[in-house]
């Protein structure tokens, strides 16, 4: 998945004081694109991000003018929001959608990550309690309004994908009126009050209009697309029934048995692709 990128390590913690130097790794987004180098190489999927010293020559307050993000093995990854990309340049903006299937994948992870950092500190500007600006906090990652005392942490959702099986088969969907048009697992958000069990519950009753039971929980996973951590659970049809499709949130939803079911998704970068190939791949497991 996109977060395993052993044995690179990644540092979240904050380090608000740390100063870049040339060498450090510089990001630049704007709405669903990322500043960066795509290398010109066989399979075309290899990418880099600039370094502040491809960069100071035409934007001499970088230095300045830069949040620090992480660090993965030592090296610094610091946001830059205002910038004069050079021209010519052999960086570009790109669509964010690279990091699901582009290398190495250290980078992949800390560009997605980097993402969902510079949409927080976009939407949290002002308080949303009283409207007064809102500072970056000098101990922690977190924004503070200085006439009201609101705390904005960065935004954390989660979510539930749910692997529904019955015996031999797997319930896949696909989402309607949406860029992804592969086969996934059911997903939802969790609600206010609802523990993620109960989630898997009310969304596969919603969705597809069936009951489960034996719900049981597999792996998690930080997914910066959506601002989510993901909780993977599979579970067992309760008793047989007829789909009733939501078909505001799915296009369709169909049964596969174990042998026919497509592995589409060649990124390896998700939790649903790694549930859907565990159920295909182990048998003895269910």
């Amino acid at each position: 998945m996109i977060q395993d990128i052993a044995p690179h390590h990644y540092d979240n913690a904050y380090r608000p004081d740390a100063k870049p130097s040339p060498d450090s790794y510089a990001l630049y987004f704007e709405p669903h694109k990322a500043l960066v180098h795509l290398k010109n190489t066989s399979d075309s999927r290899e990418f880099d991000f600039p370094r502040f010293r491809d960069l100071e020559k035409e934007n001499d307050d970088i230095y300045e003018h830069c949040t620090y993000l992480f660090a993965i093995d030592g090296q610094d990854f610091y946001l830059l929001e205002h910038l004069t990309i050079p021209a010519p340049s052999r960086f570009s903006m790109e669509s964010t959608q690279i990091f699901r299937n582009f290398s190495p994948r250290y980078l992949s992870f800390a560009g997605i990550t980097g993402y969902q950092l510079s949409n927080w500190y976009q939407s949290r500007r002002y308080c949303g309690r009283c409207g007064a600006p809102l500072r970056k906090h000098e101990k922690e990652r977190m924004m503070y309004c200085d006439r009201c005392h609101q705390m904005e942490y960065p935004k954390i959702s989660p979510a539930v994908i749910i692997a529904v099986t019955d015996g031999n088969r797997l319930l896949l969907s696909k989402y309607n009126g949406r860029t992804y048009k592969k086969y996934a697992l059911l997903a939802g958000f969790t609600e206010i009050g609802e523990t993620l069990e109960q989630t898997v519950s009310r969304e596969v009753m919603e969705e597809v209009g069936l009951k489960v039971t034996n719900i049981r929980y597999y792996k998690s996973q930080p997914w910066s697309f959506s601002d989510t951590l993901l909780a993977g659970f599979f579970c067992d049809l309760a008793e047989r029934d007829s789909i009733h499709l939501d078909q505001e949130e799915l296009s369709l939803a169909e049964w596969f048995e174990r042998e026919d079911i497509p592995l589409e998704d060649e990124d390896h970068a998700s939790l649903t692709h790694e549930m859907i190939r565990f159920f295909k791949e182990h048998p003895e497991k269910f």
